[in-house]
């Protein structure tokens, strides 16, 4: 079954044509950068545009960068805060005419990885982070996911929330070398590892692509790979999401 997946982020919007069976992209991605402000009206039309783009009619699935409870969003850290109590489910299928179905942003990018990737078959406690404008978590019980768990919001021993001291943007914002920044990442691998013991740790997003520039930074017990679908783990987590609320 395909289905259009959409990862929305707080700098691109970024959409695919997914094999649900496979979790392989069958189109090309096509991003388009994020409007500013990012007012619920904005990226509905976005999401539009995609929808035009792949002269799609089907179900879509949705990565959002926010705390999701049945399709209406509770947070807004990287995006406007006129978002809040929005039911985008509603708001996105209306403005594309199709059945628009949405998730956590960080969860969609796990249900990928646990189900066609690095995560596929592992037992036990599996945390995914995605590092990119901010810090997205997904955690996962065997395979069962806990949604919205928003870890990058946590604030670390150094009294500094850790997407403002750790996420990509930062690192970019304070122009830090890669080693500089895997020694900032690893105080907040080292903080999730305390608080839950995860058998495996899967690093997805942008920054995942240079995992072999920070790794030896990180002197966390618990086994760290990289994500198998790097920065394209959303758009295949949102379609296989979107999958599961049609069949």
């Amino acid at each position: 079954m395909q289905i259009l997946g959409v990862d929305i982020g707080g700098s691109g919007i970024k959409g695919a044509i997914v094999d649900t069976l496979t979790g392989e992209l069958v189109t090309e991605r096509l991003r388009i950068g994020t409007p500013q402000p990012a007012t619920p009206e904005a990226i509905a039309a976005v999401l539009a545009q995609l929808v035009l783009h792949f002269n799609w009619n089907g179900p879509v699935g949705c990565g959002f960068p926010a705390a999701i409870q049945q399709g209406v969003v509770r947070t807004a850290a990287n995006i406007s805060k006129s978002f809040i109590g929005a039911d985008i489910d509603k708001l996105f299928s209306d403005a594309t005419n199709c059945d628009c179905h949405n998730l956590n942003d960080a969860d969609a990018a796990g249900m990928a990885e646990m189900h066609f990737g690095e995560g596929a078959g592992q037992a036990g406690v599996v945390l995914l982070v995605t590092i990119g404008t901010g810090l997205g978590t997904a955690l996962f019980t065997d395979g069962n996911l806990l949604p919205n768990t928003e870890l990058g919001h946590l604030y670390l021993e150094n009294g500094l929330e850790a997407e403002r001291y750790a996420s990509d943007a930062a690192r970019k914002l304070e122009d830090l070398g890669w080693k500089s920044w895997g020694n900032r990442f690893n105080i907040y691998l080292s903080t999730m590892e305390k608080l839950f013991w995860p058998d495996l740790i899967i690093l997805g997003g942008g920054a995942s692509k240079k995992f072999d520039k920070f790794k030896t930074q990180l002197a966390v017990n618990t086994p760290v790979k990289p994500a198998a679908f790097l920065n394209q783990a959303g758009i295949v987590g949102a379609a296989f999401y979107a999958k599961s609320k049609v069949i």
